[in-house]
């Protein structure tokens, strides 16, 4: 199980400190390292919401995700996507950009921190307007009870989660962006419109998908319903052929809604990696400003981050681990809050990391003690009716 999931990250893994070591040698070979570290610890979080988009999506949907996703994932957001901010911020064109990046590397370097205010405000409104969607929804599991009650209430209202999110886009343009360390200046328009395409982004894509997954879903309960109201009525064999035609028609359909749902699952999932992907871009320059060192390392790591949403997929964790989905999305909020605040000041990737580690291990925790106590709980149950007919 764990060689056939991690089996393409090990070696990938292999095969990409080796070429970084004759490319550039044993510096080479430390610094692609230390970005796989990186980018894994960045980015475990992810790899949860990932599992829990992941786990509603078919087998086809799976391997698209390890295939051509993980292709989106190390070359387009770790190697395109810097070179199209640079060419789009600059004014030049792509191959000026790769030029760039290739000959005056501590241009690009500027280039691409300067546009941090904007890539912050994008990634990071959208972060927060999922972890609002996640805080402010009825749920039978509650991790932290206290919290979580009161502002499930709250999220009945409806768009209340898009006006706290606007609320705080209002603020970090109105302080962290009026006087940006990132390129200089006031950034408070460049801020706010990066702001408002991230939740429109989050609003169009993440809306898509959950129409076709609700239309999936109640599509799926009309055929149980014909199918059972043909059980109850006691149709003969050759009206139950002709409703098992009607069935496969039906589950036809089904399955294009699927496919359907899926796709836009699958561009959910792609968007939600590019916003975890932009601090894992920034932070990298504090280790290389060389774009393919950083491309390889932080690819390394992307692939394990993609090996790791599978197990825990195939393991069903989230299942066994209730408070995971919690952990990894109260991360998530911090780590929104946190690319807000790096718009202006500098918050070392480490710290970024420890409290993502920290947030989803006490959530691991907690859901260790609640599967203990249920246990215990369960054999209790048992004892006492063999003891009472003892007696």
């Amino acid at each position: 199980m764990l060689l056939k999931t991690f089996g393409w990250s090990f070696a990938v893994t292999v095969i990409g400190l080796a070429l970084a070591g004759v490319l550039w040698g044993w510096k080479g070979l430390a610094i692609v390292g230390i970005l796989s570290i990186l980018e894994i610890s960045l980015s475990f979080d992810n790899a949860v919401i990932n599992a829990g988009i992941l786990r509603k999506m078919n087998a086809f949907w799976q391997k698209i995700f390890l295939t051509f996703g993980i292709l989106i994932a190390v070359f387009g957001m770790r190697l395109v996507f810097p070179v199209i901010i640079v060419a789009i911020t600059a004014k030049m064109s792509p191959v000026e950009a790769v030029n760039l990046a290739i000959n005056d590397k501590d241009r690009y370097e500027h280039l691409v921190t300067a546009a941090h205010p904007a890539i912050a405000a994008f990634g990071g409104i959208f972060l927060l307007m999922i972890f609002l969607d996640f805080i402010f929804e009825e749920r039978d599991i509650k991790w932290l009870g206290w919290l979580e009650k009161p502002l499930a209430k709250l999220g009945k209202l409806e768009t209340f989660s898009i006006v706290v999110a606007l609320v705080a886009l209002l603020i970090a343009a109105t302080t962290v962006a009026t006087d940006v360390a990132h390129g200089g200046g006031d950034k408070t328009a460049t801020v706010l419109l990066a702001g408002v395409a991230g939740l429109v982004t989050y609003l169009i894509v993440g809306g898509i998908s959950g129409y076709f997954e609700d239309k999936l879903e109640e599509d799926e309960e009309d055929d149980e319903d014909e199918t059972a109201g043909a059980e109850d009525r006691g149709e003969d064999g050759g009206e139950a052929k002709g409703s098992s035609g009607a069935r496969g028609s039906t589950g036809a359909s089904v399955a294009g809604l699927a496919g359907k749902a899926a796709f836009f699952m699958f561009l959910y999932l792609e968007v939600i990696d590019a916003s975890f992907s932009f601090d894992g871009v920034i932070g990298a320059f504090a280790i290389t400003n060389d774009i393919f060192e950083m491309a390889l390392g932080l690819g390394i790591g992307a692939m394990y981050i993609r090996s790791l949403t599978v197990f825990l997929v195939r393991r069903g964790t989230l299942d066994d681990y209730v408070y995971l989905e919690h952990g990894a999305h109260y991360a998530i909020g911090a780590l929104a809050v946190i690319l807000l605040a790096t718009i202006k000041y500098e918050i070392n990737e480490v710290i970024t990391g420890l409290v993502g580690i920290v947030l989803i291990g006490a959530s691991y925790w907690s859901s260790v003690v609640r599967n203990r106590r249920e246990a215990a709980a369960g054999e209790g149950a048992e004892a006492k009716p063999e003891v009472t007919s003892g007696v």
